[in-house]
């Protein structure tokens, strides 16, 4: 019997209808996705629920699998988390049992998150050794963690990079892919009528073969009258963006002097239907 077929059989056993359980507490369709095993209470939830029904939480946490005996250890660490009290959430998570098929991929995760955060702290306070130790740890983390995203090992690197001796080729070498980031930046750039910060950010990209980047670093050399290098990364684009393209290369070839192909692209403009790009 799991925790839901629990829940509802103590409320009957109880004599009591949902909306009499739930009391001002919680709603009727919370309890509801309780009792159908659709969703998992907090442990706060549960005393809450096993007092109304006059029945000890352990009553609710027999079932092997149906609620995590460690529900109590990670509502302590997200709150000391979340209040940025990172050595009190570390200090928690070590009370972590093992297995917990329900809660060991957020252990993981906050392990990971907290140790980040402590060695950003530790960085600022000058404490070298014990950053060190925490960044290590954070790596182990990354190569078990089931969520350690990139982005996780994007800051592990940079708050490394201020390690004593760190290697910044190494380090470099070792980034994720941040042309995402590059490119959405470049366009914010862009549109603030920045195209030198704008060439600066795409320039730093690895891949310039994106129809998305060449249309960028064409507009910006278009801002700045650099005509052919403009023209030169319209066409790496045209593939992806065949009227916006045509429409920019008929000024780069009008302005380039070169009417041929400017009455060419200018007919091809007309002749596409307007379509909406990516950027």
């Amino acid at each position: 019997m799991n925790l839901g077929e629990k829940l509802r059989l103590a409320r009957q056993e109880a004599g009591m209808s949902q909306r009499q359980l739930c009391g001002d507490r919680i709603t009727r369709n919370m309890l509801s996705q309780l009792e159908n095993g659709t969703a998992s209470p907090s442990v706060a939830t549960l005393r809450y629920l096993a007092e109304r029904l006059g029945k000890p939480v352990s009553f609710f946490l027999d079932e092997t699998g149906a609620v995590s005996p460690n529900l109590e250890v990670m509502e302590d660490a997200r709150r000391a988390f979340d209040g940025g009290r990172f050595a009190e959430a570390a200090a928690r998570l070590r009370d972590f049992r093992e297995p917990d098929p329900l809660l060991c991929r957020e252990w993981e995760l906050l392990r990971l998150l907290t140790a980040l955060a402590l060695a950003e702290k530790a960085l600022k306070e000058n404490r070298q050794a014990y950053a060190r130790e925490l960044l290590e740890e954070a790596e182990r983390l990354e190569a078990r963690a089931a969520y350690a995203l990139p982005e996780l090992k994007a800051r592990r690197i940079l708050l490394q990079a201020g390690l004593h001796g760190a290697q910044p080729e190494e380090l470099a070498a070792q980034l994720p892919d941040l042309d995402g980031a590059l490119l959405l930046q470049a366009r914010a750039a862009l549109a603030g009528g920045d195209s030198e910060r704008c060439a600066r950010l795409l320039d730093a990209a690895r891949n310039r073969e994106d129809p998305d980047w060449n249309m960028l670093r064409g507009r910006a050399y278009l801002r700045r009258r650099a005509y052919s290098d403009a023209a030169r990364c319209f066409h790496a684009a045209e593939t992806a963006y065949p009227r916006e393209t045509a429409t920019a290369l008929e000024r780069c070839y009008r302005e380039l002097g070169d009417y041929r192909l400017a009455y060419q692209y200018a007919c091809r403009s007309r002749e596409l239907p307007d379509g909406e790009g990516r950027l």
